[in-house]
């Protein structure tokens, strides 16, 4: 596909409207007290000046995310805001302010609504330890619960802590970088490598300190990883670019280098008529993004628990399949999109006037959107049935399928014996820390974190906000192998991080490191694919994902103008999210080469370095 480059002069008036982007979302960017190289220098003073006591538990880093409900307690922590805002890039921690318990409340109110939290983080400096009532609160809290203190001051408030046996995170330097550090720690997407220097006290003496390893995710700058971050601008210009000629309202860049998130931005608006700003932690419809997401990940993790052969076929796993011309499919065929299913069935346009209402019912239990309900079995009547007597056309070639997926998702569910929303929630997203990934997101999250994808007054009479997309997958109440799943860059850069990991994140191994290498390779000469996974395409003239992208490239793009990009050689993991089909579809954003563009921008600057 022929590449449109933009200008020097259009360059240089993009750059001037997308200042007035950043002005007004400045609070969406991943922003930083320092920049570039400041930055990467404070954190080395941070790093030489924090030291980790009383973990012989190992309770840090955090463990289990899918047990823990965490809140953090601040009272005159300068910085606690930053601290909190890092907290919850791992998991969702609630945040008490708790000077509101100094006046009619005290700080018995305080651990009373702490109540529902088994693991609470307390912020503390030199004066918080001055007040007796404080480390009251912290002796009566850590009786119940699991309390992790992170102390900011000099040996004078280390002093102070002789008498608690608590895991203590002790950073000496008090600046927003210690903050983002020290919270950063907590979760272990930064090691604690320092022992004491000197004697501090009697408890604290030279040599002790407890190490961690890094096993999430960083937050950090372009500099910490060898780029520089002007080099990244071009990033800013082809984002606005888009959203000037209408290829979608708004988006949200993601890049990871090296286990660090090293540039995320929100761009835009969720709609054209720009009430809503878009958000670092809105929550996307990844469309066929699903397929590796959510369905291959299941696949993944069975085929390791010798629950799933690729080499079986569909009528091994699906009795209903073996009558049928889909009896003797491979199921490694069907991950490839190489058995010769046609692309889809008919869909919304095919469904009878009775086979829907406005209204629920127990006869009508399936919301498709606001006022659309389908009937009863609809999907096992209707839908199965045409799946499972669709034509074959093309075995042996490659023609890509949404029903390649549902058929895996029937597999995988008969397997389970789980829905793939509930299994996947389980076994994954959760687990991982991914606080808004998962199917159906109204039933967790509000409208407004949403971007809406097409405003369909042809069939579904609705703007889709938080309702699938797809039309398969609505109508398969938007739980399906092939479309459904919505999350943020965040938890997308989290999954696919644990990937480029080779299956292991956060000291858990959720799929095996061969497996991992066998999904995501070239599977045969047909096709660029993987098993699942879209690849890096042979054929260089296409530039597929990137001009610069290594032939070990893998990932997927989605119809609502989504993609990730995982390339191990470069330690990359790459994440663009929009709403490009709102208010309709269009093919802007694809004619633009938005995403490839921004991921070349990337490539280039690990080229030129600092």
């Amino acid at each position: 596909m022929e590449r449109r480059f933009m200008r020097r002069s259009n360059r240089w008036f993009c750059t001037l409207i997308f200042s007035a982007f950043v002005l007004f979302h400045s609070a969406c960017a991943q922003n930083p007290p320092f920049r570039g190289q400041a930055y990467v220098d404070e954190v080395k003073l941070v790093e030489k000046s924090t030291v980790l006591f009383n973990n012989a538990s190992y309770t840090i880093p955090i463990q289990n995310l899918d047990q823990q409900k965490i809140a953090s307690v601040h009272f005159s922590y300068v910085y606690a805001a930053g601290f909190d805002s890092l907290l919850n890039k791992y998991d969702k921690v609630a945040a008490f302010n708790g000077n509101l318990y100094t006046g009619a409340k005290s700080l018995d109110d305080l651990s009373a609504d702490l109540k529902w939290y088994n693991t609470l983080i307390v912020q503390l400096n030199e004066a918080d330890l001055n007040n007796p009532q404080i480390a009251d609160f912290i002796r009566y809290n850590q009786k119940t619960k699991t309390v992790i203190i992170a102390l900011f001051g000099n040996t004078n408030a280390l002093v102070k802590l002789n008498n608690m046996s608590l895991p203590v995170i002790w950073c000496q330097r008090i600046t927003p970088v210690s903050a983002y550090f020290a919270a950063e720690a907590v979760f272990g997407g930064v090691p604690i490598t320092q022992k004491l220097s000197s004697n501090i006290s009697s408890v604290f003496r030279k040599g002790m300190g407890f190490t961690t390893e890094k096993i999430r995710l960083e937050y950090s700058v372009p500099e910490a990883v060898g780029i520089k971050s002007d080099n990244l601008i071009d990033i800013d210009n082809i984002a606005t670019e888009a959203i000037m000629n209408q290829a979608t309202p708004g988006c949200v860049v993601l890049v990871a280098k090296d286990g660090k998130v090293i540039f995320n931005k929100a761009y835009g608006y969720h709609t054209y008529d720009k009430t809503i700003p878009d958000k670092l932690t809105d929550i996307f419809d990844l469309a066929s993004m699903t397929k590796i997401s959510a369905t291959t990940m299941e696949a993944m993790q069975l085929y390791d628990q010798g629950k799933l052969s690729i080499d079986s076929t569909v009528g091994h796993y699906l009795p209903q399949a073996r009558k049928t011309n889909k009896n003797d499919l491979l199921v490694k065929e069907v991950l490839e999109h190489q058995v010769g299913l046609i692309p889809d069935i008919p869909t919304i346009e095919a469904v009878k006037p009775i086979d829907y209402t406005v209204d629920s019912s127990a006869n009508y239990p399936t919301k498709v959107n606001e006022n659309y309900y389908l009937r009863k079995d609809y999907f096992k009547d209707v839908m199965w049935p045409l799946m499972l007597n669709s034509p074959l056309r093309t075995r042996g070639q490659y023609v890509y399928s949404d029903l390649s997926m549902c058929f895996m998702q029937q597999i995988i569910e008969t397997i389970t014996s789980t829905p793939e929303n509930v299994y996947v929630q389980q076994q994954f997203y959760t687990p991982l820390g991914m606080q808004t990934a998962g199917y159906l997101p109204l039933y967790r999250f509000k409208p407004e974190q949403i971007p809406p994808t097409e405003n369909d007054q042809v069939y579904r009479h609705a703007l889709l906000d938080g309702y699938v997309h797809d039309p398969t997958a609505a109508l398969m109440g938007g739980v399906a192998g092939h479309a459904g799943l919505f999350a943020s860059a965040n938890d997308v850069a989290i999954l696919y991080q644990m990937m480029l990991n080779r299956g292991t994140y956060g000291g858990v191994a959720y799929i095996k490191p061969e497996t991992v290498d066998l999904f995501t390779k070239q599977q045969s000469a047909i096709s660029r694919r993987g098993l699942g996974f879209d690849r890096w395409d042979p054929e260089v003239s296409k530039h597929y994902p990137s001009q610069y992208a290594s032939p070990q490239t893998y990932g997927h793009t989605g119809f609502t103008g989504t993609c990730v990009w995982v390339d191990p050689a470069s330690h990359l993991v790459y994440v663009f999210l929009s709403n490009r089909v709102n208010p309709s579809v269009s093919s802007k954003l694809g004619s633009l080469n938005t995403r490839p563009r921004i991921m070349d921008v990337v490539y280039q600057a690990i080229q030129k370095g600092i």
